[in-house]
């Protein structure tokens, strides 16, 4: 694996969104309004309720910042594919001497980022705003943060290689896909409030695991390691068979000259 191959890629992505400030609109409008909005909601029941139940709703919040890492690490990985895509640049990309792990990598980084910028911005506007301070959670936010980071990478490569399986047509798993398992992550909820029938599908994600952890955290300030070990064993099932789709699908494009007529549509 190169790292310059790497940096080069991840620095043509930082170009592309220094020079275009219209998309840095996705990158910080849509997370700020789902905050805002949560928050609200969170501050008219708080306003509401007993004192008991209030404090329980500033789980939303920490939840909202916390499924953010992971979308925003997805969209890393779909988005990336899609601005090569939209910029006629996809061919230039799989022509050059530049390996598919080296490119998936460049994506990864790419999600990182958008993790750090869109993460900052969230956190200030809940502190500042709402009093709700997500470093609360403490050094369990690290193993939180990178096991959501990691899940969203899986996630990013199975939007993409439907993208390219399906072609353009397509484009708008690379937003779906995390929302299609949103309802079953428990991301709002605990696991134990869900219907009977879908609980022990629930358990079969990572973010279940950190989104139940968070709670724990939150609500007793300690939480059970078997949660992190679970959402570790977890991510890495997912990161391997994601890894392989992407590069399956890819190969697939690749003999079949699709590659070539998705490129250029």
């Amino acid at each position: 694996m190169n790292f310059r191959t790497i940096s080069a890629l991840v620095m043509r992505y930082f170009f592309l969104y220094t020079r275009s400030p219209m998309r840095l609109v996705e990158l910080i409008f849509w997370p700020v309004v789902d905050l805002v909005v949560w928050g609200n909601v969170t501050v008219f029941i708080q306003r509401n309720t007993n004192a008991q139940f209030g404090s329980f709703i500033l789980f939303m919040l920490g939840a909202m910042i916390l499924w953010d890492v992971m979308f925003r690490a997805q969209q890393g990985v779909a988005i990336s594919f899609l601005e090569d895509v939209w910029t006629r640049n996809l061919l230039n990309v799989f022509v050059a001497p530049v390996r598919t792990a080296e490119y998936l990598s460049a994506t990864f980084v790419v999600g990182l980022l958008r993790i750090a910028v869109t993460g900052l911005v969230l956190c200030l506007i809940s502190w500042f705003g709402y009093s709700y301070n997500i470093f609360s959670l403490g050094w369990w936010l690290i193993p939180f943060f990178l096991s959501l980071m990691v899940f969203g990478w899986s996630l990013g490569m199975i939007s993409t290689a439907l993208i390219l399986r399906w072609g353009q047509a397509a484009e708008s798993l690379a937003w779906a896909v995390p929302f299609f398992l949103q309802p079953v992550v428990a991301a709002f909820y605990p696991v134990k409030d869900m219907p009977a029938w879908s609980q022990p599908l629930a358990w079969c994600f990572p973010a279940t695991h950190v989104f139940e952890g968070m709670r724990e955290v939150m609500k007793t300030g300690a939480m059970d390691w078997t949660a992190l070990v679970w959402a570790f064993v977890l991510n890495i099932v997912y990161l391997a068979l994601a890894g392989w789709l992407f590069v399956w699908i890819l190969n697939l494009t690749r003999k079949r000259g699709l590659l070539t007529k998705f490129a250029t549509q």
